[in-house]
């Protein structure tokens, strides 16, 4: 069955305004909200942008490519150069790459994958 990208890019949008909302009134929120929702929805972020674009491919598989980009770009913090940095110094550069090394993030990617692995499983299963 492939995926209905309609409903991904919606999901998209949404998950794209509940990451910024979570850091514009983070103030306003628990502190493990606002100290995670951005990270474990950017992971989700990932998940539907790499089901978007394959449509065909098993929740596992979309998973997985999930994980190794949200695991690599974590990673990819730990190099600073001057363009990257300054690449980093701009609200899309900051918004994809992030700063600095954090293994919570390594958590949030996890359970934000996890999440959409598990709910398209089930809406899968369902449909059928």
């Amino acid at each position: 069955m492939t995926r209905p990208r309609v409903w991904y890019f919606a999901a998209g949008c949404l998950v794209v305004a509940m990451g910024l909302a979570s850091r514009r009134f983070a103030s306003e929120l628990p502190h493990v909200l606002a100290a995670y929702a951005g990270d474990t929805l950017w992971a989700v972020m990932a998940f539907l942008t790499i089901g978007w674009c394959a449509v065909d491919w098993s929740s596992s598989r979309v998973a997985m490519a999930a994980l190794l980009v949200s695991y690599g770009v974590e990673a990819s913090q730990l190099y600073h150069a001057p363009w990257i940095d300054a690449l980093r110094n701009t609200l899309p550069g900051a918004l994809v790459l992030g700063y600095g090394f954090l293994w919570s993030d390594i958590v949030c990617y996890t359970v934000g994958v996890a999440l959409c692995f598990a709910g398209e499983h089930l809406l899968r299963r369902q449909a059928k």
